[in-house]
């Protein structure tokens, strides 16, 4: 017998081919089936469900399943072609099972969890099961991006091209589409590169295809998620250092940054019709060229200074802290009320220890500000409490040993790896799954969630395919590696697969929620 002419019967069919179906041998069948499998290229990662008790144990094993039911073994031949490029992309986050409803084992199942394919056009149905239960039929586009983006999220918003009011701005995938817009597109191009996760973004959307819509045929508005690693170039060529990020072109060419984030579809249509760079904005003047009372030191000066006054506080900085510039003009007005006396028990001095990195390096300063005591040339204390004019005066006049530092959550014993901008990427590309939380010690949202950040990273120490991390994103060059990873608020929890951004988590900050669910960052950094 040539088992190639052997094709399963179609729902319709009440006699003839059903009936000869329904009695071949078992084994025969699986060949039918294999074969078709083969015809389609099924990956293996598509777990094939025929009888309930596996369904119920795929269910009861797996937390996020996405099922393709089909009324006949051939009816879903365009979804499992689609499907088994999804499966290989969500592997290890997601599972695809499919349950061929024509055969006579699949048949009961689908009748036992009352799902009828054939009532669908195509005779193809999908459904989302979540923690075990039923969670939605997937009702969004049949493409590669929109199901990948579904199980990765799939209580997440849909994305940006998948809403029919975005359908006259222009979507952008790869870099080699956006250089061929650039090389075709005869009209203006105003490009946003955004990232899914940013809030400003997502505000900015709606104005930007509203605006699309309103300028259709003059200009090209263009989006781009430009986000993935794998746009590093772009993001250096074109200076995307944070989301939004609007450039402008004309016939290829990049001419002006659109920075007006808080813009009408009316203000982006009016500024088309004329754009102009931004206005530059004067310099900040750095603080050791201000008129100041405080004594800037350098490399050079640092240990005569010390030498010539017998009591001086130095705070180190950061010109981008922004605790350092909360902090200044306190600093400022102490250090002119100590200068005028003639009996003044010290003196105020700064350094910039972005410039001056031997100092730094020599006190081991990692966060900013730093505020140090030096008696006599020798350091006698660190006062992280100083902060506030009154509290340096009160200190200057009776320098006293502050209360023993609170140990911070680097310096406990715990499971969660603490890391930095040396050892970050190095140490998540060969974990699967890794929780990173964004924090700074001051927060009191962290502050609040290391307990049970600590507690869920101990009840996964055992197992090595799993790391939770933390990153300090006030010590030392860890604030460039919280803005590259798009932490914009404390504390963010951000899902890593293999080094790879997966999503943010957004979920319940207890012990339980770690690994599920989303939250929003709280306050900006």
């Amino acid at each position: 017998m040539d088992t190639g002419q052997i094709v399963e019967p179609r729902a319709h069919s009440k006699h003839g081919d059903a009936k000869n179906w329904n009695k071949l041998p078992a084994e025969l069948k699986s060949v039918c089936v294999l074969s078709l499998l083969e015809a389609v290229k099924v990956s293996p990662l598509i777990e094939k469900v025929n009888e309930h008790k596996d369904f119920k144990k795929l269910l009861r094993t797996r937390t996020n399943v996405l099922v393709l039911y089909t009324k006949t073994a051939t009816s879903g031949d365009s979804h499992l072609k689609l499907l088994s490029d999804v499966a290989q992309t969500v592997k290890g986050q997601g599972t695809i099972a499919w349950v061929n409803c024509g055969d006579s084992e699949g048949r009961k199942l689908c009748k036992k969890v009352k799902v009828d394919p054939s009532s669908k056009h195509g005779g193809a149905k999908l459904l989302h099961y979540k923690d075990g239960t039923f969670h939605t039929e997937y009702n969004r586009p049949a493409t590669f991006k929109s199901m990948v983006a579904f199980l990765k999220d799939p209580s997440g918003p849909p994305l940006w091209e998948e809403n029919p009011e975005a359908k006259d701005v222009i979507h952008i995938e790869t870099e080699k589409d956006f250089r061929k817009l650039l090389k075709k597109e005869e009209r203006p191009v105003l490009m946003m590169f955004y990232a899914p996760w940013c809030g400003v973004c997502k505000r900015m959307q709606p104005i930007f295809q509203q605006a699309a819509t309103e300028t259709k045929g003059k200009y090209a508005l263009a989006g781009m998620n430009l986000h993935p690693a794998e746009f590093d170039g772009l993001k250096e060529e074109y200076n995307v250092k944070g989301y939004p990020t609007f450039c402008y072109f004309e016939k290829g060419k990049f001419l002006h940054h659109y920075e007006n984030y808080g813009a009408t579809a009316k203000d982006i249509a009016d500024w088309l019709k004329n754009p102009q760079p931004p206005q530059v904005k004067a310099p900040e003047v750095p603080w050791s060229e201000s008129d100041s009372s405080v004594y800037h030191l350098t490399d050079e000066s640092f240990d005569s200074f010390l030498k010539d006054h017998p009591a001086v506080l130095v705070m180190f900085y950061a010109p981008w802290c922004g605790h350092c510039k909360k902090m200044k003009p306190a600093y400022d007005e102490a250090a002119e009320i100590l200068n005028k006396g003639s009996d003044s028990p010290g003196v105020l001095a700064a350094m910039d220890a972005t410039v001056h990195k031997a100092v730094g390096d020599r006190f081991k300063i990692s966060g900013f500000p730093t505020v140090k005591y030096f008696e006599n040339g020798e350091e006698k204390y660190t006062l992280p409490q100083l902060r506030s004019k009154e509290k340096i005066l009160e200190f200057m006049h009776n320098p006293e040993a502050p209360p023993p530092p609170e140990q911070s959550w680097e310096e406990k014993p715990s499971s969660v790896s603490h890391l930095g901008l040396e050892d970050f990427r190095e140490t998540l590309k060969k974990k699967k799954h890794a929780l990173v939380m964004f924090y700074a010690p001051w927060c009191p949202h962290c502050k609040s969630a290391v307990p049970h950040f600590t507690t869920a990273a101990e009840l996964f120490k055992d197992d090595r395919k799993i790391v939770y991390a933390a990153v300090d994103c006030t010590k030392g060059q860890n604030h460039d590696l919280c803005k590259q990873e798009g932490v914009e608020g404390y504390p963010t929890f951000n899902h890593y697969n293999y080094g790879k951004f997966v999503e943010k988590y957004n979920g319940d900050r207890g012990v339980r929620g770690k690994g599920t669910g989303k939250r929003e960052s709280g306050r900006k950094m």
